[in-house]
């Protein structure tokens, strides 16, 4: 079953869908202690057997930081972080800051996380793992999510 989410960005340039493949209590988002996600305020969540999908009106800026394999999506005009992915083998993984989702959404209380202390290799590992595989972004112009 899928429990289908919307959300964007403050400024609704970035839109997400999301489709989770259980309740959303059944998921912690995981409060990232980098010094670039807690000025941010990032939380994230993912579903390897859920879905991603990301639409943008004006391309979403992306930086990157630390070991620099994964990049991270946000709004160039209101700057809000929506997501980081990773892209190995033609296929990209994510995982959704979720105050790109709003208040009410229903999550498990936030966790602290702190995958600078793993090596990049295991990080990697975690992401191909662990992450929305089923990943879609593009400009909002395409057809919209199923």
């Amino acid at each position: 079953m899928s429990h289908p989410l919307h959300g964007s960005c403050h400024c609704t340039n970035l839109q997400v869908h999301v489709g989770l493949s259980r309740e959303p209590l059944d998921y912690q988002p995981r409060a990232c202690d980098c010094g670039f996600c807690q000025a941010h305020g990032a939380a994230y969540i993912s579903d390897a057997a859920g879905s991603l999908a990301i639409e943008w009106h004006e391309e979403p800026g992306r930086y990157r930081h630390g070991s620099r394999n994964a990049e991270f999506l946000f709004c160039r005009q209101c700057g809000v972080l929506v997501a980081v992915t990773y892209e190995a083998d033609g296929r990209t993984f994510a995982a959704l800051n979720v105050r790109a989702l709003g208040s009410d959404t229903g999550f498990a209380a936030e966790a602290p996380a702190s995958p600078q202390q793993l090596p990049p290799e295991q990080r990697i590992e975690r992401w191909k793992k662990l992450w929305f595989a089923d990943v879609v972004l593009r400009p909002a112009t395409a057809a919209a999510p199923a």
